[in-house]
């Protein structure tokens, strides 16, 4: 079984393996979920960015102008309502993972076992 924790953790750098695993994946999957969400703000006011563009770019429907300006502003308020929230939420988890990661408690026989794995690579 430790040897299935160690090869998961190879890729989080943490050494030794942590005792709080289940809080570490899941501020993982949190990261993950937050950069969706950004991806998710990106394409909305790309799209807005489109259409309020193309709104603009009719000539015949003069009267609806106003719809594209707009989609424009509410563009510009997607995108800075994303990078906001994702910068915030960054910070956050920066936080929890160093609670996380100081709390960890470190078995002295996986601290040997690492070394002696560095030794042998």
């Amino acid at each position: 079984m430790k040897s299935k924790a160690k090869q998961l953790f190879r890729f989080l750098r943490t050494k030794p393996v942590p005792v709080n695993t289940r809080e570490i994946l899941a501020l993982e999957r949190t990261k993950l979920a937050n950069e969706r969400t950004l991806l998710a703000y990106i394409r909305a006011s790309l799209y807005l960015l489109l259409g309020g563009l193309a709104l603009l770019q009719l000539q015949e429907f003069k009267q609806i102008q106003w719809l594209g300006y707009v989609a424009l502003v509410i563009c510009v308020c997607f995108l800075a309502i994303g990078i906001s929230r994702f910068i915030l939420l960054k910070r956050r988890l920066y936080k929890w993972n160093k609670i996380l990661f100081v709390d960890t408690l470190s078995d002295p026989t996986t601290e040997n076992e690492s070394v002696d794995s560095k030794e042998n690579e």
